[in-house]
């Protein structure tokens, strides 16, 4: 029983840090926080993402690039450039860990805005670190694992934000239904949302990046937007986007631009 109440909080802390700050925050700018709020998440992040933590630096810069490049050659992780989804996550381990380095060309409108604290990403991110949470989540499981086929959820906590982005990422531009037409392969997950908290509305997204409402009909709950409406109300978080949501009937043909 302990296996499971840990494996499900942790699923759902781990994305919930993810889609907050790496995503919506890093990456969108669609709220702001102080220094303080801003180095609590980055702490919380680590802490629910144990051995898979992302800077959310490196994250912005590489999730622009799929913005602005969606299902083109230039996307970091597009089901169209590779024939299964190992080679689509790893290409984006690949990418993440260039710009992570800056060993690529990274475009200036890429880098506005991007939160970064380079000395706490130093040793977050580090493999030592990552090897030093492996070998708890293993410990962990030996001392409180009650069956065998516990053990069958290690490697999902092992690489617990590898395994929500495959699902988005490739089943997200593969399966699912359309609100938008886009120029893009973008689709919704509905109803498996209820294990992605607003992540899984793909195509809403791509419709409007900065919206912190990723959910346009009425039953595209995101969890995720009433958490930060919470959190502004609380003064955490200062909202920049006004328009939660997007417009069903117009400019469906538009092509989707970065927005930062």
């Amino acid at each position: 029983m302990v296996i499971i109440i840990f494996f499900i909080v942790q699923w759902y802390t781990s994305i919930f840090s993810q889609t907050f700050l790496q995503h919506r925050y890093a990456a969108h700018r669609s709220f702001t926080m102080n220094k303080f709020w801003e180095r609590f998440f980055y702490v919380f992040a680590f802490i629910t993402q144990g051995a898979t933590y992302m800077s959310p630096r490196a994250y912005a810069l590489m999730h622009r690039m799929h913005h602005a490049y969606a299902d083109t050659p230039k996307d970091p992780h597009s089901p169209l450039n590779h024939s299964n989804m190992f080679s689509m996550m790893e290409n984006t381990r690949k990418v993440y860990t260039q710009c992570y380095w800056e060993n690529i060309e990274i475009e200036k409108r890429f880098k506005k805005d991007v939160p970064d604290w380079p000395w706490f990403d130093s040793w977050a991110d580090s493999r030592w670190v990552k090897v030093l949470w492996i070998l708890a989540y293993i410990a962990f499981y030996v001392v409180f694992a009650t069956a065998w086929w516990q053990y069958l959820l290690l490697p999902v906590t092992i690489l617990m934000n590898p395994v929500h982005a495959v699902i988005v990422n490739w089943y997200g531009h593969k399966i699912g239904y359309r609100n938008f037409k886009l120029k893009n392969t973008s689709t919704n997950l509905y109803p498996f949302d209820i294990f992605f908290i607003g992540e899984s509305y793909h195509n809403d997204h791509h419709r409007n990046p900065a919206s912190i409402n990723m959910g346009v009909k009425w039953y595209e709950i995101d969890i995720t937007y009433y958490i930060i409406l919470l959190f502004s109300k609380l003064g955490i978080v200062k909202l920049q986007n006004k328009a939660h949501k997007v417009q069903h009937e117009k400019d469906l043909d538009l092509a989707e631009s970065i927005v930062s």
